[in-house]
């Protein structure tokens, strides 16, 4: 015979949070070992956090204090902001949060936590439960906690995050000088991505910077939009017949990119000698050799682009 398991209402299991279940659960801590991936040790009551006051501050197997923090009831704001307070006032490196019903919103929080802080964060439901007329139990388990997948998608969003930052520094620099040189993108602003342009005076065709992690570019790019890929390669072709002309008023090869299977063209130079990664005090360099190229490419185009019927 198989026995049906019954939800107990938890006031009627512990009827005060403080002086009950905080009492139980520093009682029983193997209940809570047995769900996490943690061995917790000498759990101690009501500890002080400034005037604050911790449910329970245990140990891990490194003697590193770990904040447990109770809620019998829905998951809130309040008891979110407890658990940061006090686990910067004891320099803990891992946080428990034991609710009874776990919102959307709090368990997307500490998910975030866990990705983006060197601390580790368990967000548990506590169920009390029976099986016909035997004493009631306490179920519980574990809603989010960390792990190394967590942490390697919060070290990537940082990078990103970083990345973005550091190619709007970049590009503000870089167009601070341009506009003292010319001006072709003295109406542009910096942006975070890894790219910027203005038009060339045609529809559909643009004077580019691009960056890179350890290279640059400048580049006419040709894409006049959904549909118009054999309108882009004519007016590819139209420019590409003036190449022997455009490469000796550039100064140098450039490189013709058709690009064969996609939409757009374009008829780029790259630099190498860095991108964005590089130390900010080697930008400059690189930012005099990106608008000594972007000027030439557009001087050595200008003529050529001004001829096209589009």
């Amino acid at each position: 015979m198989i026995g049906k398991i019954e939800r107990v209402p938890l006031r009627e299991v512990w009827r005060h949070e403080a002086f009950d279940f905080t009492q139980w659960l520093q009682d029983n801590i193997d209940v809570l070992n047995n769900v996490i991936d943690l061995n917790l040790s000498n759990p101690e009551r009501e500890q002080a956090a400034g005037s604050f006051s911790i449910d329970i501050v245990a140990e891990d197997d490194a003697g590193n204090p770990v904040i447990i923090e109770n809620q019998l009831e829905k998951s809130d704001h309040d008891h979110l902001g407890k658990i940061l307070t006090y686990l910067v006032a004891m320099g803990a490196k891992s946080a428990i949060w034991i609710v009874s019903n776990p919102r959307p919103e709090h368990i997307a929080a500490i998910s975030w936590l866990n990705e983006s802080s060197a601390a580790n964060f368990y967000l548990l439901k506590i169920e009390a439960i029976k099986i016909e007329n035997s004493p009631p139990a306490p179920l519980l388990t574990v809603i989010v906690g960390p792990s190394e997948e967590g942490k390697e998608v919060g070290k990537a969003k940082k990078e990103i995050a970083e990345r973005y930052i550091i190619r709007e520094k970049f590009w503000t620099q870089l167009l601070d000088l341009a506009k003292q040189k010319t001006k072709l993108h003295s109406n542009i602003s910096p942006t975070q991505h890894n790219w910027l342009g203005t038009s060339a005076g045609k529809q559909g065709l643009g004077y580019n910077y691009v960056l890179r992690k350890d290279s640059a570019q400048v580049e006419l790019y040709i894409d006049r939009g959904k549909g118009k890929d054999s309108e882009n390669k004519a007016i590819f072709e139209k420019i590409h017949a003036n190449k022997e002309k455009i490469e000796k008023d550039f100064g140098e090869p450039l490189e013709w990119e058709r690009l064969e299977g996609k939409r757009a063209c374009r008829i780029s130079k790259r630099i190498n000698i860095g991108g964005y990664r590089d130390p900010e005090e080697n930008w400059p360099n690189i930012h005099e050799a990106m608008v000594d190229a972007m000027i030439r490419l557009e001087k050595s185009m200008k003529s050529h682009v001004a001829k096209l019927n589009i």
